[in-house]
């Protein structure tokens, strides 16, 4: 099934998951794809590795296991700064032949050391050509409080006109933290021009470190709220792993009572964060069915 189809029928509810590293074995995440069936999502997202680099293969693997073992609608993720015109032809046959239709077109990061191909300088090249060859659902990223590359909000807006020109189907927010600045990002994208239905981008903290090393990638910012329960269990992880559950079910429900397009849970391979969230949540997403 295409991704998009869903956005027209209900509120829709995905994961996020990445693949073992290339030299881990495939059946170190079975056990999490497993419990992850339980929970029935409407789709998994699946990370990919820059320019070939990383864990193309078991992305793929991944993938088709959550679609042929778990019914499940597999999206992977397509990064394009450093990957060339013929490394995405060859992925997107690869795609084909395993019967995954859904894909996550992104710039992706700029590694250091690896040269940057030359084919592909913004996502929306990528979604371009993707959509020039036919067959394919493809999703795009945004950032609530902008990308950390964009001058501003507005300019970062304009970038996603572009996505949406080009043939991106819906959107899928980086995490974040303050409600209120996906409610004013979304109030601007619709002032925009911008009319794809938009997925909230949810991630449970779970420790510290973690949030840091994710903030200082993405930007989001830390309210008040937020920075307190850090602060008060750093040091007790069971403790901030509950409250950090606690605070994304928190945003959830509200983002569901603001009538969200889609909830998107960055759930970092962890399937009691995953099973947690839902069963707080899985009646009110249910009532928000269209």
């Amino acid at each position: 099934m295409k991704a998009a189809e869903l956005f027209h029928k209900k509120t829709v509810y995905s994961f996020e998951v990445f693949p073992p590293k290339k030299d881990s074995p495939i059946e170190s995440i079975y056990s999490t794809l497993d419990q992850i069936e339980e929970l029935r999502p409407d789709f998994v997202s699946v990370t990919l590795g820059a320019g070939g680099s990383g864990n193309g293969e078991n992305t793929i693997a991944v993938a088709k296991r959550l679609k042929d073992q778990h019914g499940i609608t597999p999206m992977v993720h397509l990064p394009c700064i450093h990957h060339t015109k013929a490394q995405i032809d060859s992925l997107l046959d690869t795609f084909r032949e395993n019967g995954i239709e859904n894909i996550l077109a992104l710039r992706g990061d700029i590694v250091p050391g690896m040269k940057r191909a030359e084919d592909f300088a913004h996502a929306s090249d990528l979604i371009a050509y993707i959509s020039s060859k036919g067959g394919f659902d493809i999703a795009a990223a945004c950032y609530p409080e902008s990308h950390t590359e964009a001058p501003n909000l507005d300019t970062d807006i304009e970038f996603l006109k572009l996505k949406q020109e080009a043939g991106a189907t819906h959107l899928m927010s980086q995490l974040f933290f303050d409600n209120e600045a996906f409610y004013n990002f979304r109030w601007r994208a619709e002032r925009a021009g911008v009319t794809i239905p938009i997925e909230a981008g949810i991630m449970p903290v779970t420790n510290r470190k973690q949030i840091e090393r994710m903030v200082s990638m993405c930007g989001a910012s830390l309210p008040r709220k937020f920075t307190r329960i850090i602060q008060k269990y750093e040091h007790n992880p069971e403790a901030l792993r509950d409250a950090g559950i606690a605070y994304a079910i928190d945003q959830i429900v509200d983002l569901l009572a603001e009538g969200v397009d889609g909830i998107h849970l960055y759930i970092m391979n962890n399937p009691y964060v995953a099973r947690k969230i839902t069963e707080a949540v899985v009646g009110i997403i249910r009532i928000g069915d269209k």
